[in-house]
């Protein structure tokens, strides 16, 4: 089958791959055009040309995709089908009707569950078990179109949204050729999506990505995974943003630096000596260092910190961020 592949980020790399080594023909790939990026703001290729280059294919790179002249060079390739994956911008009435079979989408969800531009973000997130992807026929509304195929992944406890979406555009690139391979074949039909079970994933915004310490820990938890890496979860510490990393939920019993259960430390009533919390007890946002650990505090217990990145700095250890600034006792990161 003559085919034309769009797809813009590294996601979409794989499924470029897997088509290139298939019995498919790969005319031409459609990506987004090259984007300013770094401190430079120089312009960057995107991960799908730079490897459509390689591969020795014609990059298209229109503004936008009713570009007529764009649409003229589509006609010339007369594709049979268009696979896409994570490409970033809509296709117009006009440019879904030129390919035989239409655009056949490779979705990074169960559908109808997480349509929109985050789908895997927004999965860890809600706490999710398990997650998928979907290949459908593209249609004017958003991920709405008939599904051709299906295939799952659990989301493991321990997942970012990096790491699960690799797993992914992986496993989904099979998934994208075989259906292409069946439509080949005649032997697959597109079925309508269920009106129940719809969510909507809109992308994540830097603003999103800022971690609310007055959620119970497990939320925490999915919200900073479900960021990273990108747009990343962060808080403010004296008034300047700090990037959270993955972190890991306390256990109920408070722990020493040793690793070993240990009790709260207890004052007597009328002694005139402060109360001494447990090192587990500390209100939503409150910072606790040792010299090996960082605890704060959320709405239900502790989570202890992994990394951390400071701005205009590298990631470093939660600890040794922690002993740089002299955390003072009852210091918070802010909500607001």
């Amino acid at each position: 089958m003559r085919i034309v592949f769009a797809g813009t980020p590294d996601a979409a790399v794989p499924s470029l791959d897997a088509l290139s080594s298939s019995s498919h023909d790969v005319v031409a790939v459609l990506t987004r055009p090259d984007a300013p990026s770094g401190r430079g703001r120089s312009l960057v290729a995107s991960p799908v040309k730079e490897r459509a280059l390689a591969l020795g294919l014609e990059v298209l790179t229109p503004a936008r995709p009713a570009d007529p002249q764009f649409q003229g060079r589509l006609r010339e390739l007369a594709p049979e089908a268009c696979p896409m994956v994570a490409y970033g911008a809509l296709i117009p009435s006009s440019t879904l009707t030129i390919p035989t079979h239409g655009w056949i989408n490779l979705h990074f969800s169960l559908l109808p569950a997480w349509r929109g531009a985050a789908p895997v973000q927004h999965a860890i997130m809600a706490g999710d078990e398990v997650t998928g992807a979907t290949t459908f026929l593209v249609e004017r509304g958003l991920d709405t179109g008939p599904t051709f195929g299906v295939m799952t992944e659990a989301i493991k406890p321990d997942d970012t949204s990096g790491e699960l979406l690799r797993r992914l555009a992986q496993a989904g690139a099979g998934l994208l050729v075989a259906t292409l391979d069946a439509l080949e074949a005649g032997e697959l039909h597109a079925l309508a999506q269920p009106a129940e079970g719809v969510s909507l994933a809109p992308k994540i915004s830097v603003q999103n990505a800022r971690i609310c310490w007055g959620t119970p820990a497990l939320a925490v938890d999915r919200h900073i995974r479900g960021c990273t890496p990108a747009p990343g979860a962060w808080t403010t510490f004296r008034g300047e943003r700090l990037k959270i990393h993955p972190v890991t939920l306390s256990a109920d019993a408070p722990v020493s630096e040793r690793g070993e259960a240990t009790a709260p430390e207890v004052t007597p009533p009328g002694s005139g000596v402060p109360d001494v919390r447990a090192p587990d007890a500390l209100g939503s946002g409150e910072i606790a260092a040792t010299k090996t650990a960082v605890r704060v505090g959320t709405a239900s217990g502790v989570v202890l910190l992994g990394a951390v990145q400071p701005q205009g700095k590298r990631p470093m250890d939660a600890a040794d961020w922690a002993r740089g600034v002299r955390i003072a006792r009852g210091e918070k990161f802010a909500d607001e």
